[in-house]
C-alpha cells in the first residue's frame, strides 16, 4: 500500500499582546484591526467553552496521581493535513474552528501517551454564528493510526500521544484541527459539584449501574458517595455523573455510553453558562493547579475572557462512524471493532454535518483508506 506523504499546516498567526484598557469614547464604525481583534477573541472566547465543557467527557479508572503536564506546544510541521483539505480551509470549512477532545483510559494519570483515550471528541465550531457541534468517534473504530498500521483508533494515543491521536483524525475524516484538549477524571468529580451538579433522566437499567462505579471511584478517590436510588431526570453530583458517563453494558453498549458522554456534555453547558465568572475561574484554576490537563491551548488568555461563555450554544451532537455506515465485528487480533462500511461515504456525511457541505468529495488519502479497512474487514463484519 502507498504511503500518503504528509504536508505540513500552514502556520497559525503569531499571537499579539492584548492592547490596554482604554477609556470609554464614543462609538465609532469598527476598523479592520478592531474587527479582526474582535473574531480574535470570539475564537479565544469559544475555547474557555470548549474547556469548560470537556471536563464531563473523561472516562477514566481508578486515578490516584496525575502527571506534572498542564501545556505543550506541538510542531505545527508534524501535523498532518490531507492536500486536499487545505483547499476546503479557504472554502466550505472557512470560519470553522476544530479541536480534539480527549478523555484518556489511565490507572496511573498518565495523560502524555501510553494509554488508550477512550472518549475521543471533535468540536467544530462556527466562529460567525457562535454555534458548536460535537461528534464522539467511537473509540473501536477501525482505522489508519496515522503510521499506516490499521486497528482500533483509540490506540493512536497510546502509541504516538495526542499528535499521533491528531494526525489520525485529520488523516481517515479530512480535518484540519492542530489544538486538543486531554483531562485526567480526577477533577471530574469537584468540576460537575463546583457548577451545582448536571440534570440527567437516568433509566432502570442504568440505575445499578451507577451506583456499582461510583463504589469504584469512592475506592480510589478516598471520598464518600450517594447512592442514586431512583430513576428520572434529577439533579446528579460528581461522582454520580461520572459515573453515568462511564456506563457501558446496558442496550446500545459502547454506542450508548458515546451518547451519555455527549448529554452530559451538554448538560454541563447548560450549568455553566448559569455559573458567575467567579465559579467558572474557580473551576478552571483548579484543574489547572492539580495538573489535571494536558492541552495545547494557552489558558492564560482563556481565563481572562471566562464571562463570555454565555454567548455560546451546542446545535448538533452525532457519532462516528454513522448509524446507517457501521457495522461491528471481530477483525482477527484486532478483537471487536466498529468498522466504518465506507469510509469515504462517511466522509462525506461527517462534512455535511458539521460544515454543511453537501457536495463533499473525500481526498485521494481518505479513498486509499476506505479501500484499506474494505479489505481488511469484508469477511468479518455483520
Amino acid at each position: 500500500m502507498t504511503t500518503t506523504s504528509k504536508k505540513p499546516v500552514k502556520k497559525r498567526p503569531v499571537r499579539q499582546e492584548e492592547p490596554a484598557a482604554v477609556k470609554k469614547k464614543k462609538k465609532v464604525p469598527a476598523s479592520a484591526k478592531q474587527q479582526s481583534k474582535k473574531k480574535r477573541t470570539k475564537i479565544i472566547l469559544f475555547i474557555v467553552e470548549i474547556f469548560i465543557l470537556l471536563l464531563m467527557v473523561v472516562v477514566l479508572y481508578g486515578v490516584l496521581k496525575v502527571e506534572k503536564v498542564g501545556k505543550v506546544d506541538l510542531p505545527e510541521e508534524d501535523i498532518v493535513i490531507n492536500p486536499e483539505v487545505e483547499e476546503r480551509i479557504e472554502t466550505t470549512m472557512k470560519g470553522y474552528r476544530n479541536i480534539a477532545l480527549f478523555g484518556v483510559d489511565s490507572t496511573t494519570g498518565a495523560l502524555t501517551k501510553n494509554t488508550r483515550s477512550d472518549t475521543i471528541m471533535i468540536a467544530s465550531i462556527n466562529l460567525d454564528t457562535g454555534s458548536c457541534k460535537l461528534v464522539s468517534v467511537y473509540r473501536d473504530t477501525y482505522l489508519n493510526l496515522g503510521n499506516d498500521s490499521y486497528n482500533k483508533c483509540n490506540a493512536a494515543y497510546a502509541k504516538g500521544g495526542p499528535m499521533q491521536a491528531i494526525n489520525m483524525l485529520n488523516m481517515n475524516l479530512d480535518m484540519n484541527i492542530t489544538d486538543f484538549v486531554t483531562v485526567g477524571f480526577a477533577g471530574l468529580s469537584d468540576t460537575i459539584d463546583a457548577l451545582g451538579g448536571v440534570m440527567i433522566d437516568v433509566d432502570e437499567a442504568e440505575l445499578q449501574h451507577i451506583n456499582n462505579y461510583q463504589i469504584c471511584m469512592a475506592e480510589d478517590l478516598k471520598r464518600s458517595y450517594t447512592p442514586v436510588t431512583s430513576t428520572g431526570y434529577q439533579l446528579l453530583d460528581g461522582l454520580q455523573a461520572t459515573a453515568y458517563c462511564r456506563i457501558r453494558y446496558t442496550a446500545g453498549d459502547d454506542f450508548k455510553r458515546a451518547e451519555r458522554q455527549r448529554e452530559v456534555l451538554m448538560a454541563v453547558a447548560d450549568q455553566a453558562k448559569k455559573a458567575s465568572p467567579a465559579t467558572l475561574n474557580q473551576v478552571a484554576n483548579a484543574i489547572f493547579d492539580k495538573d489535571e490537563v494536558y492541552t495545547s491551548l494557552d489558558v492564560s488568555e482563556i481565563l481572562e475572557l471566562l464571562g463570555e461563555i454565555s454567548k455560546y450554544e451546542i446545535t448538533g451532537q452525532a457519532g462516528f462512524p454513522a448509524d446507517n455506515l457501521r457495522a461491528t465485528g471481530t477483525i482477527g487480533s484486532k478483537g471487536s471493532c466498529v468498522v466504518p462500511v465506507s469510509l469515504s461515504e462517511n466522509v462525506k456525511w461527517l462534512h455535511e454535518f458539521l460544515f454543511e457541505d453537501e457536495s463533499y468529495s473525500p481526498s485521494d488519502a481518505v479513498l486509499e483508506y476506505s479501500e484499506k479497512v474494505k479489505s481488511d474487514t469484508s469477511g468479518y463484519i455483520k
